[in-house]
Parts: structure tokens; sequence; C-alpha cells
């Protein structure tokens, strides 16, 4: 049999399994599809807005309760600082406490512990002498107790 020119249909047949499947979509469908895209999308908005407005009718009085707690709290549970000023005659917990060191602390500790103070609040190099002063009565005082 002669070829007419055209593809005969035994090979159209063959590539016809290999050949991607187009599907037209009419416009009814995509405006159908793009129409539930769109609705989904506003009720996603609408759902976070009512829970934004939960959120915060809610945040006013946890925020008040929030306040208080902290308001009753200690300030000096968040500070490691010592709270208050030197005692009229020093002993020997606040020349401890001064110099960063256990009461019980050998002089090799007291002199240690007392220079690296003294490095960082010389009067000579901007440190107040009155710190200065209270630095050296602790390590006199501890060097005074320490027996070792």
């Amino acid at each position: 049999m002669a070829n007419t020119g055209g593809a005969s249909v035994d090979e159209m047949m063959r590539y016809a399994e290999y050949s991607p499947k187009t599907t037209v979509r009419s416009d009814a469908e995509i405006d159908r599809r793009l129409g539930g895209a769109l609705i989904a999308v506003g009720l996603g908005v609408a759902a976070a807005g009512f829970a934004g407005r939960y959120a915060f009718q809610l945040w006013k009085p946890l925020g008040q309760v929030f306040s208080e707690t902290v308001k009753k709290m200690p300030t000096s549970a968040f500070s490691s600082y010592y709270k208050g000023g030197f005692e009229q005659k020093m002993s020997r917990r606040e020349a401890s406490l001064i110099l960063g060191i256990s009461p019980a602390a050998t002089k090799a500790k007291v002199r240690e512990s007392h220079r690296r103070i003294m490095v960082l609040n010389h009067p000579d190099k901007g440190g107040s002498p009155y710190l200065a002063a209270k630095i050296n009565e602790a390590k006199d005082l501890m060097e005074k107790e320490t027996r070792r």
C-alpha cells in the first residue's frame, strides 16, 4: 500500500501513549477553581482576624496579672550584685564579699584577689578613692585574721 502523504494510523497509535495528555479547561472550570481559592484565602484571613481579636481581649487581663506578679517579686532576685552599702565596722563576711573570695581563703588567694580588683579600681586609673580604701581595708582585715 502506498502512503498517501499522511502518517499512517499504525504510526499514530504507536506514539499515542507517549504523547502528553492535553486537557482543555473551560472558562467556567477555571473560574470555579479560582473562586474556591479566593474563598479559602478569605476564610483564612477572617480566622486570623478573629484569633487576633481574641488574643488581644485575653492579653489585657493576663498583662495586668503579669505586671502585678513582677511588681511583687524582689528586685534583688534578678541582680547578681550585693544590695546595700558598707557596714560601719567591716566584718570578715563583708571583706570576703568585697574581694570576691571565701571567708576562709588563704593569704595567697587574698593577695591575688586584691591585686585583680585594685587593677580595675585604682584611683590613678580613674577608679574611686573611696572604693580603693575599702578594698585595701578588706585586704588588711582578711590578712590580719588569716594565719596561713
